[in-house]
């Protein structure tokens, strides 16, 4: 079975729909959201994936349904450790915790462009150099050792971030308050630009670092561009609710990077063994396909990121509850 024209069609427009609709709530209605609220949006994006896994199943088939649920699982998995970064910008940059949503849906908005223009392209090159998953896997490794490094955290993200923000702070100028949410504003009979637009650079410098992680990433599951796209928009929806859920919980996530290093570093592998199964590189086995390199089925991929996630969460929340006792009984001794 293949996809319908129709279902991806109608697909798209409901979810473009869904994403200008959340856009335009922010900015008619910008606040701080209740734990209820955000718990009650995270809860329909989940279900909205889920339902859509479903009607997959019904008009496409099993296997698209069970490729798009590993594909969404991964990039959810990915994308949380977003949010780390965006709580060291929101904070270096002192965005108004009220300001916070729209800065999270226009990183959002950001996100979705350039990783359907990378999605494009992975695909056009997929297409033309099937050996490009060797070099896919290779850099997905990479990535997932320098997760795993004690000094693998976003410092370096923050940096990179910071040598833009100067270069532009040196091109235009730029007020040091902020006007609500505009990003341009009146000093002194002059229009210039507030502080959000530096917030919104450093978070678009942001999705394209996470993006050249992400999308080599899910085409070891699929290489449907439809799944793709729909995995990662649904990955990317409710993020920002996400956000204020987890609030201070994410300081408490301290292994969550071993999480991500790992699930990384087995996809990394899976793409490498899928590039050797199908190998076409003629100084490797002759050009010829290496009949032992296994492709790794999707219900091993799918349980090996939800395992590793569940596990870095659990063990981050027992350090944390430890650390908790240990302090409180120090006080009481004192």
């Amino acid at each position: 079975m293949n996809i319908p024209v129709w279902f991806e069609v109608g697909s798209l427009v409901v979810l473009v729909l869904i994403l200008i609709g959340d856009l335009m709530l922010v900015r008619l209605r910008p606040h701080i959201p209740s734990t209820k609220e955000s718990t009650l949006w995270v809860a329909f994006y989940v279900g909205l994936a889920l339902v859509f896994a479903g009607l997959l199943a019904v008009f496409a088939g099993g296997r698209f349904a069970g490729e798009f649920l590993t594909g969404w699982a991964l990039e959810y998995s990915l994308s949380i450790d977003n949010l780390f970064v965006f709580v060291l910008i929101m904070a270096q940059f002192a965005v108004p915790r009220r300001l916070q949503q729209m800065v999270l849906m226009v990183g959002i908005i950001i996100a979705l462009v350039l990783r359907g223009l990378f999605i494009m392209l992975g695909v056009t090159i997929i297409e033309n150099f099937s050996p490009i998953f060797y070099i896919f896997g290779a850099f997905l490794i990479y990535t997932a050792i320098r997760q795993a490094m004690p000094e693998g955290d976003h410092d370096g993200e923050v940096q990179r971030e910071n040598f833009i923000v100067r270069l532009l702070r040196r091109r235009i100028d730029i007020s040091d308050e902020y006007d609500g949410n505009k990003i341009r504003t009146m000093v002194d009979g002059k229009r210039i630009w507030t502080p959000m637009v530096i917030v919104f650079v450093a978070i678009g410098v942001t999705d394209l670092m996470f993006a050249i992680d992400s999308i080599p990433a899910i085409f070891s599951i699929t290489q449907n561009s439809f799944l793709v796209f729909t995995a990662n928009i649904f990955a990317l929806m409710g993020l920002r609710q996400l956000y204020f859920l987890l609030g201070d919980l994410l300081d408490r996530l301290r292994y969550l990077h071993y999480g991500i290093a790992v699930i990384l570093g087995f996809i990394g592998i899976k793409l490498i063994l899928h590039a050797m199964h199908e190998n076409e590189l003629p100084f490797i086995n002759g050009g010829e396909h290496i009949e032992w390199a296994p492709d790794i089925p999707i219900w091993l991929s799918l349980t090996v990121i939800v395992v590793a996630m569940a596990g870095a969460t659990i063990a981050s929340l027992i350090a944390s509850s430890r650390e908790k006792r240990a302090a409180k009984k120090v006080s009481i001794t004192e």
